[in-house]
């Protein structure tokens, strides 16, 4: 068993306060979560308007799933207008 999570930052440059930055990561973190096997929290900068950062962790059999379960979410994440990703840290367990 493999667990693979990525760590990365978000620029959102439209959010003007702290709740429209939230329905923005709403509406992100809710599509992966419908549309990948994955789980996504939001782990730093909760008090800054324009920036996030998100986890997401997915667990399978092997690496190579677990690695392209992840690189299909960051494309979904990158295709977002609303946001840009920075910072990306991968982790294997």
């Amino acid at each position: 068993m493999v667990i693979g999570s990525v760590r990365f930052e978000l620029l959102i440059y439209d959010a003007q306060s702290l709740k429209e930055k939230r329905s923005v990561l709403k509406s992100v973190r809710t599509r992966l979560q419908q549309k990948y096997n994955l789980s996504v929290a939001e782990i730093g900068y909760q008090d800054v308007w324009q920036r996030a950062e998100l986890a997401i962790v997915t667990v399978s059999k092997n690496q190579t799933i677990c690695e392209r379960e992840l690189q299909r979410a960051l494309a979904f994440v990158d295709a977002e207008p609303a946001v840009e990703r920075t910072v990306t840290r991968f982790e294997w367990l």
